[in-house]
């Protein structure tokens, strides 16, 4: 099935009174004749169902598609923890977004139990949105010191930096203001590659020489190094730490590349109340 906005073939049927299926194909010209459907494509005349390939049109291999929402109760905001489906074969889940996230599941994530296949809701690679849970404050940092190569922040014995912070999550800082002021954006500072807890003082390395891939991005980025007395946070792997997704509903596209007969038959999701 084509993606959404794109030119598309549907088919209507008497038994439902309604257009069940959209198709990829664009014809010039299509017509049944004798129990088979024929259609024209660049002058040439095909003859449908005959290919042993699925989803085969015209000589061009495409992909099952099929896109719907979750949306019960929908003035209630809910968290959609998991995705599941039966059918014969695995589907990936290329795109998911509700009003408040976006995420995706490869083939790969979904693991068959009792008869279903089965995954947690996972948000994309890269996501940064600081409203996430995968996002933590420490508080605001005592002293900077070190090169630029391996800076090393510090917190007062009074700060505790707790156990959730662990190598590799990306570090942000940001000067604290005083209200009415607003703060700006967080500042990229590195990434943590050591955590020493002493009982004088916390301290927390970050590398933030050039290339420092920051946790929003692909490409290069240099982090920079904060001053003291800047409030620090870090952010933590979108798609390791993800919680589901969170907001009223839930659009979901799930696509199959087998190019034999696959049948789909229902798709959940392991759905609650969000608090915040």
């Amino acid at each position: 099935m084509p993606t959404p906005y794109e030119p598309a073939t549907i088919s209507y049927s008497e038994d439902v009174k309604g257009w069940p299926s959209f198709y990829s194909f664009l014809p010039d010209w299509m017509v049944g004749m004798n129990g088979y459907f024929y259609s024209w494509n660049g002058g040439n005349l095909y003859r449908h169902n005959t290919n042993p390939l699925r989803n085969n049109y015209y000589g061009v291999q495409y992909n099952s598609t099929i896109t719907s929402v979750f949306n019960e109760e929908p003035m209630t905001i809910k968290l959609f923890k998991t995705m599941s489906y039966e059918s014969n074969d695995r589907w990936e889940c290329p795109a998911l977004f509700s009003d408040l996230s976006t995420g995706s599941m490869l083939q790969t994530f979904f693991e068959q139990k009792e008869g279903e296949w089965f995954t947690f809701l996972r948000e994309n690679a890269g996501t940064l949105d600081f409203r996430d849970r995968s996002t933590n404050g420490i508080g605001q940092c005592t002293n900077v010191v070190g090169p630029v190569a391996a800076v090393v922040i510090e917190f007062g014995t009074l700060q505790d930096i707790g156990s959730i912070l662990s190598i590799g999550d990306a570090v942000y800082f940001v000067t604290p203001s005083v209200p009415p002021a607003v703060s700006g954006a967080p500042t990229f500072g590195g990434t943590v590659t050591n955590i020493v807890r002493q009982s004088i003082t916390n301290v927390v390395t970050g590398v933030v020489t050039p290339p420092s891939i920051t946790i929003d991005t692909t490409a290069p980025v240099a982090g920079v190094v904060p001053p003291a007395g800047d409030y620090i946070s870090f952010v933590k792997n979108a798609v390791a730490e993800s919680h589901g997704a969170r907001g009223y509903f839930l659009n979901f596209t799930l696509t199959n590349n087998n190019t034999n007969a696959v049948e789909l038959f229902s798709v959940g999701s392991s759905v609650m109340k969000s608090f915040p």
